[in-house]
């Protein structure tokens, strides 16, 4: 937790660095989110589909820091997964659910009219919050995504965490295995 705050701030700071606007001319929307995976009941703000791969008890900590002049940042970090294994994470357009599928597709800043989105000029890392990572042998794993646009009046709703990282070629662009996990996040 401590190293997640520490981010947190240097972020910020680095967001917000000298000459920047300040919050009174540009408003700046922070989004933090934390949840240990259990099994899906209403109300649960972190969920695990797959326990053999994020098992009950995992943890995920997700900070988001927006602002017209600097973009959004987003975090994760995940303690408790298996040691040594990719996974991909994705913000996602709906919140978690009983499912995976719940969440809904990738939340897109340009929606691809196409469903799904598999077309590398709509499902990449510039238009979508791609938070990719690989444990370490504690299990614990870092992401971090800086897009230059911020959210609207639609917003992500959750990030789930998925099964490998994600695929960048024509016809699978954006993909990323199962959803295993997911995390509800207000951003």
């Amino acid at each position: 937790m401590r190293l997640l705050a520490a981010f947190a701030v240097s972020t910020a700071v680095a967001v917000l660095a000298p000459g920047a606007a300040t919050a009174s001319s540009s408003p700046v929307h922070v989004a933090t989110a934390n949840g240990t995976f259990t099994a899906y009941a209403p109300g649960a703000p972190a969920v695990t589909y797959r326990p053999d791969l994020v098992p009950a008890g995992a943890r995920a900590h997700v900070f988001s820091l927006s602002a017209a002049h600097a973009g959004t940042t987003t975090t994760l970090v995940v303690t408790g997964l298996r040691p040594g294994r990719a996974y991909g994470a994705h913000a996602h357009a709906q919140p978690c659910g009983a499912t995976g599928d719940a969440a809904g597709p990738h939340f897109q800043y340009a929606p691809d009219p196409a469903k799904p989105s598999v077309d590398p000029a709509y499902a990449n890392p510039r238009n979508e919050i791609w938070l990719d990572f690989t444990t370490d042998r504690l299990g614990t794993g870092f992401a971090r995504s800086a897009v230059s646009w911020t959210f609207g009046e639609r917003r992500a709703r959750s990030v789930v965490v998925h099964e490998t990282h994600t695929h960048t070629d024509p016809g699978h662009a954006g993909t990323a295995g199962a959803r295993l996990a997911c995390v509800d996040v207000d951003f």
